[in-house]
């Protein structure tokens, strides 16, 4: 116990150390306006800042505000075109949420001998993103720094960029605080993790966005993107919705089958769920208490606090009279509150088997129902296709019939073109045949004729003879 309040008292002097290391009266403001003489007077009017804001802290217990001015890339588009007067202190904005600190620790890992601290921010308006504020020990290291990060991937595998960009000035604006925090603390903070002095001259300082500082060869071994110390995770997970009216207020989530639904004081889509299906569990997602609708109660009395997250007791003693002795006799409370969580427990994990049970049957009926369904859609899917299958078959036939009459015919017409051809040779001769008739009976009629003229000649000679 002793040492989780030591831990806790390091942790929180941490943050108090950290904060004072970005403070303006740590950073000395650049005078954008007097850079230069007046001959470098045009080129410096080149340099366009821009102010940022950005947040850090768990929301929960402190959140602290602030605006950060960066020169823009035009600004140092090249190494000779640095900007004049600036300080070693640099910005690296826009980083994935998904790179975890000691991804970005190994990322910078060349230069990490010569950076003093970093400081991990969230701005506003860059959803799953953060940006880390970087001083070095030296300009030449932030000027090598910029030029060896600055459009570089921070892996092969993605095509995001770094993006780095000189510092001008880092001025807090606010800081609320949610819940009471411990006196200030006058002595060295240390690292929560090996519990040394965080000395800026011994080692780098990395101060998470949950104003947590620790070593950055210690928080180089933590590979989970969550803070060592109050577990806080820089990737807030998204807020669930009702699945009907899509709102992310008291939202309820079912035990039984993770239907989201609304509560009773919005639109009651959670208790319609269990109106429907008869799911009684359900879980707030906010405070994760879980409610019986059937008992119309909360099944345990251990709720998570909204101040730090950790679990509480839901104190349902009602003291009806005022010597009752509850709280005298520690032993005696102790015995009760765990004989209390041990029935709760076991009532709860057996009607969560009831349910469960129920639940299993209720989805080994949809299922036996379903396979039902899909077999008679197998089955008539079967009778469409043979029935398909059958007429294809028919057409087939049909299809093979006129192939072979196609054949025959073709085979008919090619014996008649040979035939044809024949027969027209056959034809031919017989023509010139009757032609050489026709010419020799035309040569025996002339013939007949000339004699037939020569015997009338003759007989008409003899005539006339005789008569005279």
């Amino acid at each position: 116990m002793s040492e989780a309040i030591s831990v806790s008292a390091a942790a929180n002097s941490a943050i108090a150390g950290a904060e004072d290391y970005f403070r303006p009266s740590s950073i000395m403001k650049l005078p954008i306006t007097d850079i230069g003489d007046s001959s470098t007077s045009s080129s410096s009017s080149a340099y366009v800042t821009q102010a940022f804001p950005f947040s850090s802290g768990n929301p929960r217990i402190e959140q602290t505000r602030g605006v950060m001015h960066l020169f823009l890339d035009d600004a140092a588009s090249s190494s000779s075109n640095l900007p004049v007067g600036r300080m070693p202190l640099i910005c690296v904005l826009g980083v994935p949420n998904h790179m975890t600190y000691a991804d970005f620790c190994q990322f910078c890992g060349s230069f990490i001998h010569h950076i003093m601290e970093m400081r991990i921010v969230r701005n506003d308006g860059m959803e799953n993103r953060y940006s880390i504020l970087v001083r070095f020990d030296d300009q030449s290291s932030t000027d090598s720094f910029h030029k060896h990060f600055n459009g570089r991937r921070f892996s092969s595998l993605e095509t995001e960029s770094c993006r780095v960009l000189f510092t001008v000035d880092v001025q807090y604006t606010s800081s609320i605080e949610h819940t009471q925090t411990s006196p200030a603390n006058t002595e060295q903070p240390s690292c929560p993790v090996c519990l040394e002095r965080l000395d800026q001259d011994m080692s780098g300082i990395l101060t998470t966005i949950c104003n947590h500082s620790f070593h950055c060869s210690c928080i180089s071994k933590w590979t989970d993107s969550s803070c060592p110390v109050c577990r806080y995770c820089q990737q807030q997970p998204e807020k669930s919705k009702c699945l009907i009216c899509q709102t992310s207020e008291n939202v309820w989530i079912c035990l039984l089958c993770g239907f989201v639904g609304c509560g009773r004081y919005k639109e009651g889509h959670a208790i319609e769920h269990w109106k429907q299906t008869q799911h009684c569990y359900s879980q707030e997602l906010e405070t994760q208490r879980v409610w019986d609708y059937v008992g119309d109660n909360y099944v345990h009395r251990l709720i998570q606090s909204k101040t730090d997250g950790k679990l509480v007791e839901l104190n349902h003693h009602q003291h009806t009279d005022g010597d009752c002795g509850c709280d005298t006799d520690p032993a005696f409370s102790e015995a009760l509150l765990n004989s209390r969580v041990e029935s709760i427990v076991s009532e709860y994990n057996e009607l969560l088997t009831t349910q469960l049970e129920n639940q299993k049957l209720y989805y080994e009926s949809l299922l036996q129902e379903f396979e039902e369904e899909n077999e008679r859609e197998i089955s008539s899917a079967v009778r469409d296709f043979m029935k398909q299958n059958t007429k294809l078959q028919k057409m087939q036939a049909k299809l093979d019939k006129g192939l072979k009459e196609k054949k025959f015919l073709d085979d008919m017409n090619e014996n008649l073109l040979r035939n044809k051809e024949t027969w027209e040779s056959i034809i031919a001769k017989i023509e010139e045949r009757e032609k050489e008739a026709l010419r020799v009976k035309d040569d025996k009629i002339q013939e007949l004729e000339a004699q037939l003229q020569g015997l009338m000649v003759s007989l008409e000679e003899t005539n006339t003879v005789d008569v005279q």
